[in-house]
């Protein structure tokens, strides 16, 4: 893939106070013949797609970046042009963006946060890159976001659910299509109350870092106000790949519920030992044992294989859906790879679009142009219907997919059914409330 070779790049430095022994942050500067960091001067733009290829989101980091790429083929006018087709905005024209071609280079995050630091810095300094993106854990999320903010490009995050993204460590230079925890608990919580009652006792095993706490504390509370009672909560570590040593209390503790905030391959490996522990077949307090997944994916579903039958989670988009969007999508995507998409591909591919739009609608790829583009953007024709950019913490607010394991499914695909589909006005949220506070927006940073 070719890369974008510019004689105008951020510079960045990193020291102390002289005598003071304290660290400064990481700073990028702009050349002073530069109005902003990166500022494309030939025919092509670059963008740094940061993903994990390796570690246990893997499955995911390789379906965002197959979307990356198709992404970039339809924004250069090749293939049908999948969403751009149905998007509602139409400042997109298929002839890359603002008359330049865009190319991209990748990175391997390695699902940890100083590993995908490193990676998006590198992309920025030596490869130009104006735009960064990728998931798929929450911590690399933040922890890029961060880098970005510093750098002075645009982060659009892919597949991050922690609250604290668009909470307590947003930035005014992120953005989120992807949902979050709370909206999860939000979702999910009245299907669970209708389908297993409101005498439940439920056990949480949480993901020990930023997302699976968040998770955590907004299923709880989002349960805990059905009725619900949560007994206890135990942490366990993202490197973890046997939970079985974390299964074993909880069929002494009296829950009837064991709620896993897991995801990717923690959650197919959490699952499997449950089942194997016998949890699903079990009767406690006079009712049956129930296990349900908060986050799910397509991925997580097919490496569950058999085990996934009937849990109930939630997710940002099925490939499933009818309206327009998905539909063109999905037939893109079929094509070019010949399979369907993730929810992580669906989530990637709209970030690329929507970072891309704005820049055509703001006629400039200024940083502070693309933000001010963005803000309370409205827009529709992506999946889940009408979908809107918050201005005051960047988080896209959309409907709600609560999903369940097929009993019969056709084929390996064919795995997740919705059972529901939450409306946004369900979903939202004050962006005051205490779950996402603390932190500041801050102001656009163009790194000039």
């Amino acid at each position: 893939m070719s890369k974008t070779t510019l004689t105008r790049r951020g510079v960045l430095k990193t020291g102390a106070v002289a005598g003071s022994g304290l660290a400064l942050p990481t700073i990028f500067t702009a050349s002073s013949a530069s109005a902003f960091t990166n500022e494309p001067t030939g025919g092509s733009v670059t963008f740094g797609f940061n993903v994990p290829q390796t570690g246990p989101y893997a499955d995911e980091g390789a379906d965002e970046l197959r979307a990356y790429e198709l992404a970039v083929e339809h924004l250069n006018g090749g293939g049908d042009g999948g969403m751009l087709n149905t998007f509602s905005s139409k400042a997109l024209q298929g002839n890359g963006i603002l008359g330049k071609k865009v190319d991209f280079v990748t990175g391997d995050t390695q699902t940890k946060s100083d590993a995908a630091r490193a990676s998006a810095k590198s992309m920025i300094e030596k490869d130009g890159a104006i735009m960064i993106t990728g998931g798929s854990s929450s911590g690399v999320a933040v922890a890029v976001q961060g880098l970005c903010q510093e750098a002075g490009v645009i982060f659009m995050a892919a597949l991050t659910h922690s609250n604290d993204t668009t909470g307590k460590d947003k930035k005014a230079n992120g953005f989120r299509h992807f949902f979050n925890a709370y909206m999860s608990g939000a979702a999910l919580a009245p299907v669970l109350a209708k389908r297993y009652g409101s005498d439940r006792r439920a056990y949480h095993l949480t993901a020990d870092y930023t997302w699976g706490w968040t998770q955590e504390e907004s299923i709880a509370a989002a349960t805990e106000a059905f009725g619900w009672e949560t007994v206890e909560k135990v942490r366990t570590p993202l490197a973890a790949t046997d939970f079985s040593s974390y299964i074993a209390p909880v069929l002494n503790s009296g829950a009837d519920v064991l709620i896993l905030n897991h995801y990717g391959g923690n959650m197919v490996n959490s699952l499997t030992n449950a089942v194997q522990f016998g949890l699903r077949d079990k009767m406690v307090n006079g009712k049956q044992f129930e296990i349900v997944v908060p986050l799910y994916s397509e991925l997580m579903a097919k490496g569950a294989g058999e085990n996934i039958k009937g849990i109930l989670g939630s997710t940002n988009w099925s490939w499933t859906l009818q309206d327009e969007g998905t539909k063109a999508f999905v037939k893109s995507f079929g094509t070019k790879y010949g399979f369907p998409p993730s929810n992580a591909a669906q989530t990637s591919y709209a970030q690329t679009i929507l970072y891309a739009d704005a820049v055509a609608r703001a006629g400039s790829f200024n940083p502070c142009a693309v933000v001010e583009a963005l803000e309370g953007f409205e827009f529709d024709g992506l999946g889940n219907g009408p979908t809107l950019y918050r201005a005051e913490d960047h988080q896209c607010f959309k409907d709600v997919l609560v999903m369940q394991g097929k009993e019969n499914p056709a084929n390996e695909y064919d795995l997740l059914e919705i059972v529901d589909i939450t409306p946004r006005a369900q979903v939202e949220y004050a962006p005051d409330h205490p779950m996402f506070a603390g932190g500041s927006l801050g102001k656009c940073n163009p790194g000039a």
